[in-house]
Protein backbone atom coordinates (compact mmCIF):
# COMPACT_ATOMS: atom_id res chain seq x y z
CA UNK A 1 0.00 0.00 0.00
CA UNK A 2 0.97 3.64 -0.91
CA UNK A 3 1.43 5.87 2.11
CA UNK A 4 2.75 9.16 2.72
CA UNK A 5 2.38 10.69 6.38
CA UNK A 6 3.93 14.47 6.98
CA UNK A 7 4.73 15.74 10.73
CA UNK A 8 5.63 18.41 11.92
CA UNK A 9 4.19 21.67 10.74
CA UNK A 10 2.90 24.22 13.38
CA UNK A 11 3.53 28.10 14.33
CA UNK A 12 7.05 29.40 14.28
CA UNK A 13 7.64 33.35 14.32
CA UNK A 14 9.89 34.97 11.37
CA UNK A 15 13.45 34.12 11.45
CA UNK A 16 12.66 30.81 12.86
CA UNK A 17 13.30 27.32 11.80
CA UNK A 18 10.84 23.79 11.29
CA UNK A 19 11.83 20.57 10.29
CA UNK A 20 8.98 18.64 8.72
CA UNK A 21 9.24 14.45 7.93
CA UNK A 22 7.45 12.25 5.58
CA UNK A 23 7.26 8.70 6.35
CA UNK A 24 7.00 6.78 2.91
CA UNK A 25 6.10 2.82 3.11
CA UNK A 26 9.30 1.03 1.71
CA UNK A 27 8.09 0.95 -1.87
CA UNK A 28 7.90 4.19 -2.49
CA UNK A 29 11.00 5.28 -0.89
CA UNK A 30 12.97 2.79 -2.89
CA UNK A 31 11.78 3.59 -6.06
CA UNK A 32 10.73 6.83 -6.40
CA UNK A 33 12.17 10.71 -6.70
CA UNK A 34 10.32 12.55 -3.33
CA UNK A 35 9.74 16.18 -3.51
CA UNK A 36 7.92 19.00 -0.85
CA UNK A 37 5.31 20.91 -2.12
CA UNK A 38 3.41 23.68 -0.50
CA UNK A 39 0.06 25.42 -1.24
CA UNK A 40 -0.66 29.01 -0.04
CA UNK A 41 -3.92 30.17 0.91
CA UNK A 42 -5.86 31.46 -2.38
CA UNK A 43 -2.23 29.85 -4.57
CA UNK A 44 -1.32 27.18 -6.85
CA UNK A 45 -0.05 24.31 -5.34
CA UNK A 46 4.30 25.27 -5.77
CA UNK A 47 7.29 22.90 -5.92
CA UNK A 48 9.62 23.70 -3.12
CA UNK A 49 12.48 20.66 -3.50
CA UNK A 50 13.10 17.04 -4.18
CA UNK A 51 15.45 14.46 -3.60
CA UNK A 52 16.39 11.63 -5.95
CA UNK A 53 15.38 8.02 -3.97
CA UNK A 54 19.57 7.45 -3.59
CA UNK A 55 20.03 10.67 -1.80
CA UNK A 56 22.54 11.83 -4.05
CA UNK A 57 20.54 14.95 -6.00
CA UNK A 58 18.92 17.84 -4.71
CA UNK A 59 16.88 20.70 -6.80
CA UNK A 60 15.53 23.57 -5.04
CA UNK A 61 12.96 26.37 -5.60
CA UNK A 62 15.02 30.18 -6.05
CA UNK A 63 12.23 31.39 -2.90
CA UNK A 64 14.12 28.67 -0.65
CA UNK A 65 17.43 28.10 -1.98
CA UNK A 66 19.86 28.69 0.84
CA UNK A 67 17.36 28.74 3.13
CA UNK A 68 15.52 25.00 3.28
CA UNK A 69 17.75 21.42 3.31
CA UNK A 70 16.06 18.64 1.88
CA UNK A 71 17.60 15.14 3.03
CA UNK A 72 16.43 11.02 3.89
CA UNK A 73 17.21 8.74 5.77
CA UNK A 74 17.06 5.08 3.58
CA UNK A 75 16.75 2.99 6.98
CA UNK A 76 13.92 5.36 8.22
CA UNK A 77 12.05 5.57 5.11
CA UNK A 78 12.08 9.25 5.79
CA UNK A 79 12.12 12.05 4.11
CA UNK A 80 12.83 15.40 5.73
CA UNK A 81 12.90 19.09 5.42
CA UNK A 82 14.95 21.67 7.36
CA UNK A 83 13.35 25.28 7.28
CA UNK A 84 15.61 28.25 8.39
CA UNK A 85 15.20 31.67 8.39
CA UNK A 86 11.41 31.01 7.84
CA UNK A 87 9.33 34.12 6.18
CA UNK A 88 5.69 34.95 6.59
CA UNK A 89 5.53 33.74 2.94
CA UNK A 90 6.63 30.74 3.35
CA UNK A 91 2.83 30.29 5.17
CA UNK A 92 1.43 27.31 3.37
CA UNK A 93 0.10 23.72 3.71
CA UNK A 94 3.41 21.89 2.89
CA UNK A 95 2.53 18.28 0.78
CA UNK A 96 5.24 15.33 1.23
CA UNK A 97 4.97 13.63 -2.48
CA UNK A 98 6.94 10.75 -4.56
CA UNK A 99 6.91 10.61 -8.14
CA UNK A 100 8.40 8.55 -11.27
CA UNK A 101 10.55 11.20 -12.59
CA UNK A 102 12.94 13.52 -10.39
CA UNK A 103 11.58 16.94 -11.87
CA UNK A 104 9.71 19.91 -10.35
CA UNK A 105 6.92 19.44 -12.11
CA UNK A 106 4.01 18.60 -9.99
CA UNK A 107 2.12 16.06 -12.87
CA UNK A 108 5.30 13.86 -11.93
CA UNK A 109 4.11 12.97 -8.81
CA UNK A 110 1.74 10.49 -8.86
CA UNK A 111 1.45 10.09 -4.72
CA UNK A 112 0.59 12.72 -1.97
CA UNK A 113 0.56 12.87 1.77
CA UNK A 114 -2.28 14.53 3.43
CA UNK A 115 -0.14 18.23 3.95
CA UNK A 116 0.98 19.79 7.41
CA UNK A 117 0.49 23.23 8.41
CA UNK A 118 3.31 25.38 8.09
CA UNK A 119 2.48 29.27 9.70
CA UNK A 120 5.34 32.00 9.78
CA UNK A 121 4.00 34.85 11.88
CA UNK A 122 5.66 38.25 11.10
Amino acid sequence: QVQLVESGGGLVQAGGSLRLSCAASRIIFNNYAMGWFRQAPGKEREFVARITWSGGNTLYADSVKGRFTISSDNAKNTMYLQMNSLKSEDTAVYYCAAGWKATSERSHYGYWGQGTQVTVSS
